[in-house]
């Protein structure tokens, strides 16, 4: 019998195995599939004299034993009102940098240089807005909008020549 035929047929007993870890039904499936997955991913490092169904149940254990450690690791204390998906999180922003900080200051002094009729759309732009908010929010047409922060982009890119 070939290997996938035989993950099929192990399915049932391994979704019983996972009653071990957990017992909520979802959480049981979503193992099964992973341990699954990481089987026929590592298909190529199976040999045929090793018992199929033990090497199952080990990658399931520690697929389980991962999860769990890395659902440790993410929690927060409790009562904390922050939100715990972002702790982990690394900052790649150059504003955190402190070898950037002084580059950040000389572009946002070129920003506030230019234009408020510019780099007021431009700023909100950049804060995550859509051009339709802001040309809401500014009682602007969406197109002069779309033109204002076009040129606010042109306008810093010829005061700071050697960041664009």
């Amino acid at each position: 019998m070939d290997f996938e035929n035989q993950l099929i047929l192990l399915r049932p007993e391994l979704y019983r195995f996972t009653h071990k870890f957990t017992s909520d039904k979802e959480e049981s499936w979503d193992l099964v599939q992973d341990t699954l997955l990481k089987a026929l991913n590592n298909k190529a490092k199976y040999r045929d004299d090793v018992n199929l169904k033990g090497w199952l149940y080990t990658i399931m254990r520690n697929t389980y034993i991962n999860q769990y450690r890395k659902a440790v690791r993410m929690k927060v204390s409790k009562g904390a009102k922050t939100d715990w998906l972002c702790l982990n999180v690394e900052d790649k922003h150059t504003y955190s940098k402190p070898e950037c900080v002084a580059q950040i200051k000389e572009v946002w002094a070129t920003l506030n240089a230019i234009k408020t009729e510019l780099s007021a759309p431009f700023k909100m732009y950049t804060s995550g807005h859509k051009y339709h908010e802001i040309a809401k929010c500014l009682h602007l047409p969406l197109g002069t909008v779309k033109n204002r922060i076009f040129q606010a982009r042109q306008e810093i890119q010829k005061q700071l020549p050697g960041y664009c």
